[in-house]
């Protein structure tokens, strides 16, 4: 697979020098639904690398992204705009976003272009046959330029016609800085990860994360599961969770895990004692061990001692993988479990990668000193599983067919 980098060596160094380079980027940001503005600009710069190299090198310099959700045809609220205007703000070039993604309005932008302006393209979505992976529509795209390049890590495990149509046509294919970054971070993780390799997982539902406990069981060293999942499991042991948020037709799964992580002689840490209360609004918790959960109150973080539990796992671990919170950490008085493990994490000798989403929001709440200690923290939730997973991703093949 070729990089951005390698397009721009071609020709002693002027390989994109004066060529449309089409740059697939993840600009999918967090609005404020009251003033439409972003709340986290990660995403934006995090392409930076990229975008600057493109731009440094000459060529002209095209981005498309998707933005949500959007409805057939154009949705207010969800234009790119906004990231336009962000990323002028952040590089102090001209951004000019055209009305549309395909056609007429964005053909005279990219004709027009001169150096240290760029185009980027209304959302992808506003057409459904993005998310169709349509080729025609892919064909259109591909009348937008002469090179294409993938930096949107966060879509790749998306069949879309950005993502894999449109490089599929065209002959001059490449991985962005970003997406490059991603890959090589994640394959210490999938591919003999050194040990002791500890896995830390959380979030809401074991049914989202079946495959990726399957395949963490073949390679890692101890599994450390909390947040609303661990419930389940804790369920499944025979505690009664009282309010807790329990799958309950996912207690055979749960103990068919705890049997092949012992048959694999992984270590299972599951919590030995939680933060509760009696809703997700209650302004405080208390902290009870797991087998005395009170009539009427639910977990909603990991305890002190579980806490302590996972940061000895940790301090002998020489490559780490967590994706999900310990518990309800956006609200202040079930936060500390997850921030605690953040902490921890940024505190390892080994190699550290947090698998985006929810994680990676929670490493920003930890602050500024925790985010430096992380090694890699991955700006596609939903890619870094599937990677994880060991599955294709379909972008990410696209161009490993470029010759």
């Amino acid at each position: 697979m070729r990089t951005i980098e390698d397009l721009a060596k071609a020709d002693e160094g002027r390989g994109l020098e004066g060529k449309r380079v089409f740059i697939r980027v993840d600009f999918n940001v967090p609005l404020d639904k009251k003033t439409g503005k972003i709340t986290d600009d990660a995403r934006i710069r995090e392409a930076l690398p990229t975008i600057k190299l493109a731009v440094e090198k000459g060529a002209k310099v095209i981005l498309a992204s998707h933005l949500g959700r959007p409805k057939p045809g154009k949705t207010a609220g969800l234009s790119l705009e906004p990231c336009g205007a962000r990323l002028a703000e952040l590089t102090g070039w001209e951004v000019h976003v055209p009305e549309d993604c395909v056609g007429d309005a964005p053909k005279k932008v990219i004709h027009d272009l001169r150096a240290g302006q760029i185009c980027l393209l209304e959302n992808l979505r506003f057409h459904p046959e993005e998310e169709a992976n349509d080729e025609g529509f892919a064909k259109q795209l591909a009348e937008l330029c002469d090179v294409y390049v993938d930096d949107a890590f966060g879509a790749v495990h998306r069949a879309h016609a950005s993502v894999h149509a449109l490089p599929l046509l065209m002959r001059d294919r490449a991985a962005g800085l970003l997406l490059e970054k991603e890959l090589k971070a994640l394959g210490k993780v999938v591919h003999n990860p050194e040990k002791p390799f500890v896995a830390i997982l959380g979030g809401a539902k074991v049914s989202d994360k079946i495959e990726v406990v399957e395949s963490l069981l073949s390679k890692c060293d101890v599994l450390c599961i909390g947040g609303a999942m661990a419930n389940t499991f804790l369920a499944a042991q025979g505690l009664n969770m009282q309010k807790s948020l329990v799958e309950a037709d996912k207690l055979p799964l749960a103990r068919t895990i705890m049997d092949k992580a012992r048959d694999k002689k992984v270590k299972l840490i599951l919590p030995v004692d939680v933060v509760v209360a009696e809703g997700v609004d209650a302004t405080a918790g208390a902290v009870v061990d797991t087998t005395a959960i009170p009539e009427g109150q639910m977990a909603l973080d990991i305890g002190p001692k579980t806490v302590a539990l996972v940061e000895k796992e940790l301090g002998r671990a020489k490559t780490v993988f967590w994706n999900g919170p310990m518990g309800l950490f956006e609200s202040k008085p079930f936060a500390d479990g997850t921030l605690s493990v953040a902490r921890a994490l940024a505190k390892v000798g080994g190699f550290t990668v947090v698998g985006g989403g929810d994680s990676a929001a929670a490493i920003k709440v930890a602050g500024e000193d925790v985010v430096k200690g992380i090694d890699h923290i991955s700006t596609g939730g939903g890619a870094s599983l599937e990677l994880i997973e060991g599955k294709k991703l379909p972008g990410v093949a696209a161009l490993e067919q470029a010759g």
